[in-house]
């Protein structure tokens, strides 16, 4: 297992915070080794997506199309369901792996949201209320130390290490700092001018 050990966080780099609201836990990926507390991380994106019908099957028989995976998306699966059936259209839900509704759509008609773009065909026979499909997304979501010479994610820093880790041969949860914070800029490892710009985005004030 990793060994933590706690960081002096507060005298290093965060000036203010919400203990509740400006932290998470996230992932951390075992090639992200040892990391100092206040290291700026970026998530590596998820990359791919498959479909499949639904347990149980469809009364419709229309398909998914290809399915492009963009910023924003999650690892895990989406449910697709139809919320409202129609001769040769129809209405659907999308609902990511946290269970929350990212967008509605229409059958036939191009779908963007929630990192997510298809387009789900009409078949011969319409589709039911409760039809659907499972969207597996793959791409670890996990977190690295930030490079904005990545081509992964890990571009874009999204996340700053709350505590020091010592070991990271293994996957392991840590908390970060997400949103709404301040933080001394001079006790940030891997902080450059776009890094600073992407925690801006996300509510992180850098002094």
């Amino acid at each position: 297992m990793p060994t933590l050990i706690q960081g002096k966080f507060n005298a290093e780099f965060l000036l203010h915070y919400d203990n509740k609201y400006s932290l998470d836990v996230v992932t951390l990926d075992a090639s992200a080794a040892a990391l100092k507390a206040g290291t700026v991380l970026g998530k590596i994106a998820a990359s791919s997506a498959t479909s499949a019908a639904k347990s149980g099957g469809n009364t419709g028989n229309g398909s998914m199309g290809s399915i492009t995976v963009g910023t924003g998306a999650q690892a895990g699966v989406y449910k697709l369901r139809i919320t409202k059936a129609a001769a040769n259209a129809g209405d659907f839900q999308l609902i990511d792996p946290q269970g929350d509704v990212v967008g509605v759509g229409t059958v036939a008609v191009a779908f963007n949201n929630g990192g997510l773009a298809f387009t789900l065909a009409d078949g011969a026979t319409d589709f039911a209320v409760g039809d659907g499909f499972d969207i597996t997304v793959t791409g670890s979501g996990k977190y690295v130390a930030y490079s904005n010479a990545a081509t992964n994610g890990s571009e874009v820093a999204s996340a700053i290490l709350k505590d020091n880790v010592v070991d990271s041969t293994s996957d392991q949860k840590v908390v970060v700092v997400v949103r709404h914070a301040e933080v001394q800029g001079s006790e940030l490892t891997g902080l450059d001018d776009p890094a600073k710009a992407d925690l801006l985005a996300l509510g992180i004030v850098v002094r």
